[in-house]
């Protein structure tokens, strides 16, 4: 999926709000799990850029956790375990 190669290049860039658009169409036209997947990246990406802004982040975060529970790693080619946990590390949570 082109999109997610897209995200994951803006997200190693720190570009979090930019990770949020990219998959914010994609994420309107999935279905089931892959738009429960969708979701819980755009939660993480828009965690991050909370922080960014001075705020905590961590109620996304959560958010995205539950998203993401239950989903195999990696999942479409995205390992999401380690985006997660770079998440947390970030957040402080």
């Amino acid at each position: 999926m082109e999109v997610l190669k897209e995200a994951l290049r803006l997200w190693e860039e720190g570009r979090y709000f930019e990770v949020h658009e990219v998959l914010e169409e994609a994420w309107r036209e999935a279905e089931g799990e892959e738009r429960r997947f969708l979701q819980g990246l755009i939660l993480l990406a828009a965690a991050l850029h909370q922080k960014a802004l001075g705020k905590t982040g961590l109620g996304n975060l959560r958010k995205a956790e539950a998203r993401l529970r239950g989903l195999p790693s990696p999942y479409l080619g995205v390992d999401w375990e380690a985006l997660l946990g770079e998440a947390r590390r970030r957040l402080g949570a």
